[in-house]
């Protein structure tokens, strides 16, 4: 049984630290008393290393304290909502509500390299949407400050006005850490996509180059979210009608699926057994006379000259195969068969202008869905549902930390109907208030995080309905190759950020009398058992989805987490049976590693 140690298990990775030993690994010579000779490494990196005064590099006020931010540990949790949840006990994807920074360190070392697909619309930087001032020394406190659980008033704590004389500055020092964490969370076939238009489509490009590696830049894809313009005319007479979204990859394994191959223009009116086909072309676009050559129809006798795209003997072939297609009249032109299974690509690749993603179109389904317009400005559902099928295998898993009113889920919640999918999503968003004066706010939704637990609600009862229809038809017939007997993940857990669960030890000789009383009881007195156990299940690295069976052992309850990975059993006065009992479960379950954690 291995005791949690408080220095590594009590809050997040120090990632300073981590990269400290990496550097001992690779540099032993350069350190000593424990300390980075600085001289040393330059000298063990040679041409690698750049000291002139003067150089390219991409730098803002406040880049220094962004960066240590991104490194400094959580100390917060993930607490456990399951009466806010659909499907508690099966489902794997999660909804977190929180300041996605504190969050993003927490999901650290549950899954590292887990995340194929990360997807993010962070605030454009407008001067009004901005609402991320991250207090660099407590950010669980500025979490619970931008919620309202500190502040009586609970209102965005400021706007990033241009007056401010540091608007891209703290746009920056927003974005940075952010994505420094995220970065750690892609697999290594995995992407980043992040949605933007130009207020800061260049500082993106920038940051992006550091912080995710401009080697891994894969495309700036672009769309347009208006038909045509509309509108009084500007007086410059154009109208910006597209917006960006940057991909970046974590290493040069990825790759875009494509877009399947269209059946369109394939037929097959002959029964050819090789399948459907369709006639192109066999002529040279060069044209030298000097390299033409007769082809014979071998039931007509007609012959055909012409510069052919291909030589004689392969043509030979084609006609031996009864790939070529001779025209009944000797004036016609001889096509060829180009039959669809012979593509060794059953995907064809997508352009970087994605095209026409209404916004009118999108404001609308997303009403008729809430039944009433609480979402400012939403995602493209069209849009989401393609980018993840152009991406994503059927049981990869997408993480969006900006997630607004959800447009990722349903999209991923879509897509798994339609192709019988196990994709699972991962949705961080800030629980930040509803304006006063907002429809949301009349309908009930008391922050931004409310609509979009909704919004994936509605979907899910949506799609239950329909697989209800379809059972409810398909009773009393005999059973297709097309029904689909694949059981989908119709729900979410819902977590929100809080302080640790654990009561910290905070005493001096004045107080120490009473500091020890109170230590007497480490768990905070307004936790839950379910609270401490997904505490623990984010410091040992675990996934938050992961299976877990509660069982009674003389009495006492004991959560048995990854099949016997994790044991735990947070009750008063242990007997000794009770630790005999758990011993025994080694032996029925027979994990690689068994870890007991008793409170």
């Amino acid at each position: 049984m291995k005791k949690l140690d408080p220095k590594t298990d009590g809050a997040t990775p120090d990632s300073a630290e981590q990269n400290i030993e990496k550097l001992k690994a690779l540099f032993p010579d350069v350190f000593t008393e424990g300390k980075i000779d600085f001289d040393t490494l330059r000298e063990t990196l040679g041409d690698y290393t750049d000291d002139r005064p003067e150089r390219y590099s991409f730098t803002w006020n406040g880049k220094s304290r962004a960066r240590r931010i991104a490194q400094t540990p959580s100390a917060g949790t993930l607490r456990p909502f399951p009466e806010e949840s659909v499907n508690w006990d099966t489902t794997q994807n999660l909804f977190i509500e929180g300041d996605n920074l504190e969050v993003l360190k927490l999901l650290q070392k549950s899954y590292h390299k887990k995340i194929k697909m990360i997807y993010i619309d962070p605030p454009y930087n407008t001067g009004r949407d901005f609402i991320y001032p991250d207090d660099f020394k407590d950010n669980i406190r500025n979490y619970m400050e931008q919620t309202g659980q500190v502040d009586d008033e609970g209102r965005k704590m400021s706007v990033n006005a241009e007056m401010s004389g540091r608007y891209h500055t703290n746009w920056l020092n927003m974005m940075y850490p952010r994505l420094k964490l995220a970065r750690n969370l892609l697999r290594d076939d995995g992407a980043i996509f992040i949605s933007i238009d130009e207020n800061e489509l260049h500082n993106l490009c920038m940051l992006c180059n550091e912080v995710l590696g401009e080697e891994n830049f894969v495309e700036c894809l672009v769309y347009d979210k208006k038909a045509a313009p509309k509108g009084v005319p500007p007086t410059n007479m154009i109208v910006g009608v597209h917006e960006y979204i940057l991909c970046y990859s974590r290493s040069d394994v990825f790759s875009f699926n494509g877009v399947p191959r269209s059946m369109s223009g394939f037929a097959n009116p002959d029964n050819d057994p090789r399948g459907p086909w369709r006639n192109t072309n066999i002529k040279s676009t060069v044209k030298d006379g000097s390299e033409s050559f007769e082809i014979t129809d071998p039931e007509t006798g007609n012959a055909f000259s012409d510069t052919w795209a291909h030589s004689k003997g392969e043509l030979d072939r084609m006609i031996a195969e009864k790939r070529l297609l001779f025209p009944k009249d000797a004036n016609g032109q001889v096509r060829k068969k180009e039959f669809f299974s012979e593509f060794k690509n059953e995907n064809i690749p997508i352009k970087s202008s994605l095209g026409l993603y209404d916004a009118q179109k999108t404001t609308e389904q997303l009403t008729r869905l809430m039944n009433g317009k609480f979402f400012l400005n939403p995602k493209s559902q069209d849009l989401m549902h393609d980018l993840v099928s152009y991406v994503t295998a059927k049981d990869d898993t997408v993480l969006d930390y900006f997630s607004g009113a959800c447009t990722t889920a349903h999209a991923i919640l879509d897509l798994n109907r339609e192709d019988s999918g196990n994709r699972k999503f991962i949705m961080v968003q800030l629980p930040e208030p509803c304006d006063d004066k907002s429809e949301a706010l009349k309908a009930g939704f008391m922050t931004i995080a409310d609509i979009g637990k909704e919004r994936i609600r509605r979907v899910i009862k949506k799609l239950e309905s329909e697989q209800e229809e379809r059972a409810e038809e398909a009773e009393g017939k005999l059973p297709r190759a097309s029904d689909n007997p694949v059981e989908l993940d119709l729900g979410f857990k819902v977590f929100k950020l809080d302080a640790s669960n654990i009561k910290p030890w905070d005493a001096d000789f004045d107080n120490l009398e009473k500091a020890l009383w109170d230590a007497v009881e480490n768990i905070k007195p307004d936790r839950s058992e379910a609270d401490v156990l997904y505490e623990l299940l984010i410091k040992y690295g675990l996934d938050l989805a992961v299976p877990i069976e509660e069982r009674q052992i003389f009495g006492k309850t004991i959560f048995i987490i990854g099949a016997g990975a994790l044991i735990v059993c947070l009750a008063k006065k242990i007997t000794l049976e009770v630790v005999e009992g758990i011993a025994d479960l080694k032996e029925e379950l027979k994990p690689e590693l068994m870890r007991v954690v008793f409170k």
